[in-house]
């Protein structure tokens, strides 16, 4: 069996058996926390899909910065991959935020400093699947849209250190972790170990989806200049 079938075969079992656990663990194992009670459970996707958010931005700025240097296309495919993963989890931040807000600020929505940067980032990864999308084939999206993941690689530091910088009411939940009770860390280190397997098999799938697509446009072309 060679690699890639092994690696495409073993970590979609390991995403599947570490998201059961980390469900397990989260509402049978992990106690409640005592002011915000069962809600604050969300804590645990919530901050696991931030950092699969982390990863899929900065692995797009990455690469979005070597197609500029060399403008191989497998970067920009690489790029375009991490862009659209990590606006996935993304929302997945935006949506289970405010669900978790609700009951424990009385609001929905609040303008904090780290919310108001994580919606920045949401919105300039989205701009750049758009630019995508409306140059189509032609390289100046692919150009555009590599600026704008650097760019948008530049607010991840903002929303990280948001809290410390400006005055919110945005809770320093890594900067809590040591008065964390034993079971809810183990608890969160399961849940983001899974959520960050899960994000690699979306990505591998994505990106063989895109490099297939691209292939297939290369023998159309191709087929078309034989014409």
């Amino acid at each position: 069996m060679d690699t890639k079938r092994t690696f495409f075969l073993t970590l979609p079992c390991l995403a599947f058996i570490g998201l059961v656990i980390a469900f397990a663990l989260i509402f049978i194992y992990a106690p409640e926390e005592r002011a915000q009670g069962l809600v604050q459970k969300i804590f645990y996707f919530h901050v696991s899909s931030a950092f699969a958010m982390y990863a899929g931005f900065l692995m797009s700025g990455i690469f979005g910065a070597v197609f500029l240097r060399n403008r191989e296309q497998i970067f920009d495919i690489l790029s375009h991959t991490g862009a659209t993963v990590g606006l996935v989890f993304c929302t997945m931040v935006l949506i289970s935020g405010p669900i978790w807000a609700k009951p424990t600020w009385g609001r929905w929505w609040t303008w904090d400093p780290r919310l108001t940067s994580t919606l920045l980032i949401w919105l300039i990864f989205f701009s750049s699947l758009l630019l995508r999308r409306f140059f189509g084939s032609d390289d100046r999206g692919k150009l555009f849209a590599a600026i704008l993941a650097i760019f948008g690689v530049l607010d991840i530091p903002l929303i990280i250190f948001a809290v410390k910088l400006w005055r919110g009411i945005h809770p320093n939940v890594l900067g809590k972790q040591g008065g964390m009770p034993s079971e809810m860390k183990l608890t969160w280190l399961v849940t983001a170990l899974s959520v960050l397997i899960l994000f690699s098999v979306i990505s591998w799938v994505y990106a063989r989806l895109l490099f297939a697509e691209d292939r297939t446009n290369a023998l159309t072309d191709l087929l078309e200049e034989r014409d």
